[in-house]
């Protein structure tokens, strides 16, 4: 078994969801509607990125646990310009849609940092407890529910939190611009609160 694909598949499920549930949400929130096709494509395509960021780390971080050590600053480092480069991927590919994007790197690698240096510590201590046992089991071994919980919901706030820095990057139609702020606010709340909720149900699913 590729112990580390399987982390990175319910890496991607995780993500999935909470970005399914963010447009959910936003399609509830009136003041929104207006700026949803643009958020709307902006999420749809930053999750698509932010998956295959954290399926490199998670591979960093199952090359440094065959190899008997743990990821450290060199590797986070690299990851970091990866990122970047992925980056460009995706502003290429956001040029043909209605939305341009200006990725505010000053704000949003502080931001990226801590989630890859969370996501290399989680898997390290993941797969050092599988040995022998299954997925849940491991869960259970390397974090109490609370535990688990709260480093799920710190990676999905900090998610939120470079989603927001993207938002007011948006160029949006000269309308809603002097509500730009307002809406990244507001956005940020949505999938702060969903981030919580989709937390706590995951942090269940090892201890039932």
């Amino acid at each position: 078994m590729d112990r580390v694909r399987v982390l990175a598949g319910l890496d991607r499920g995780i993500l999935e969801a909470y970005s399914r549930r963010t447009t959910r949400a936003l399609r509830a929130a009136l003041p929104l509607r207006l700026a949803l096709p643009h958020l709307e494509t902006l999420l749809a395509r930053n999750v698509e990125k932010e998956v295959r960021k954290d399926a490199l780390a998670l591979r960093c971080a199952g090359e440094a646990f065959a190899a008997g050590a743990r990821a450290g600053p060199d590797a986070v480092t690299r990851l970091l310009e990866r990122g970047r480069e992925i980056d460009a991927e995706f502003l290429a590919r956001a040029s043909r849609f209605p939305v341009g994007i200006v990725v505010r790197y000053e704000e949003i690698l502080p931001l990226r940092r801590q989630r890859i240096e969370r996501l290399l510590d989680a898997a390290g201590r993941i797969l050092e407890a599988w040995r022998g046992r299954g997925l849940r089991a491991a869960l259970r071994t390397s974090y109490p529910q609370p535990a688990l919980e709260a480093l799920i919901a710190g990676i999905l706030r900090l998610y939120a939190m470079e989603t927001r820095a993207l938002s007011r990057a948006v160029r949006l139609p000269a309308l809603l611009r002097p509500a730009q702020d307002a809406i990244g606010q507001r956005l940020f709340a949505i999938m702060d609160a969903e981030g919580a909720r989709l937390a706590r149900e995951a942090a269940r699913v090892p201890f039932r």
